[in-house]
């Protein structure tokens, strides 16, 4: 049972709650029954296993760099609990697998659009996470491909403050994760992250970047608020004001434990683990219902 779990593990399940982008089309428009979530639930489950096979070939890149990490040498692959071979035929049944259930339960655009994203992520993979800020700029392009293949496959269009919004907000959680790696680095005393361009050096610029982003997406979202789209399908939605507040408060947050060396590997899985993570999520939800319902 155990080379089972470690099967399941190298598919990095966790990741699957980034996923969850798809049905931002539908809560932002508010176009929600229960064809479109159906849907959406479908496209969930390919897209999670599409991503995973990227996640299981990158492990394998990855294995010399990993087995010199605290944390990553833990990983299957790395820590040789499934053998390189087998790590390559798995992928390639996941990809197969994901790919197949969006042909005959999704549809043909579906799976030309995360074919495109499977081919961008292992490009990533293979070359571009070498390439200082490029990296931290295509895993920004990869989160918001999530909203806008939910956007294409239920025939939603998407306002274009949405989708800056998302460029932004997620470039800053990506150089939240490279900034966690740099002073993971700085901890252990060593000077550059293997397969990557960053240096130690680098550690306030990317700080800087993390946070400017951050706030950048903030501005983006009040003027979001402010747009036609929003007074349309809100009856008050002055409330959503409060959506930019607390948005401030949890990036300025999250930069503060990254800098302090507390934050995880992937700031998405910190974030589901953490306490005022879930309070701030919860506050939005509530601010958004209030603005639907008042």
């Amino acid at each position: 049972m155990k080379i089972f779990y470690h099967y399941f593990l190298a598919l990095r399940p966790h990741q699957w709650l980034k996923n969850f982008l798809l049905f931002i089309p539908l809560i932002a428009t508010h176009q929600i029954n229960n064809e479109k979530i159906f849907l959406s639930v479908l496209m969930f489950i390919s897209f999670s296993f599409v991503a995973s096979s990227v996640y299981i070939f990158n492990d394998l890149i990855d294995i010399a760099a990993d087995k010199t990490h605290p944390r990553k040498k833990l990983r299957p692959f790395a820590s040789k609990k499934i053998a390189t071979n087998h790590g390559k035929l798995f992928g390639l049944l996941v990809l197969f697998f994901g790919i197949t259930f969006g042909y005959y339960f999704v549809s043909k655009l579906f799976v030309k659009l995360i074919l495109a994203y499977f081919i961008i992520s292992t490009l990533y993979s293979f070359y571009f996470k070498q390439l200082i800020v490029i990296d931290i700029c295509i895993l920004a392009v990869l989160y918001t491909m999530r909203i806008i293949i939910g956007g294409l496959v239920l025939n939603i269009d998407l306002s274009v403050w949405l989708l800056v919004f998302s460029l932004f907000f997620f470039f800053s959680l990506a150089a939240i994760k490279r900034q966690a790696e740099l002073v993971d680095l700085l901890k252990r005393k060593k000077f550059k992250i293997l397969n990557r361009g960053y240096q130690t050096s680098d550690l306030p610029v990317i700080s800087a970047s993390a946070l400017t982003a951050g706030y950048i997406s903030v501005l983006i979202m009040a003027f979001y608020v402010n747009s036609p789209e929003v007074a349309k399908l809100y009856s008050q939605p002055k409330f959503l004001w409060g959506i930019c507040l607390v948005l401030l408060f949890w990036i300025t947050r999250i930069s503060i434990i990254t800098q302090r060396g507390n934050m995880h590997d992937d700031p998405i899985v910190f974030a589901a683990k953490d306490l005022f993570s879930h309070l701030s999520l919860f506050l939005i939800i509530i601010i958004l219902i209030m603005g639907y319902l008042f």
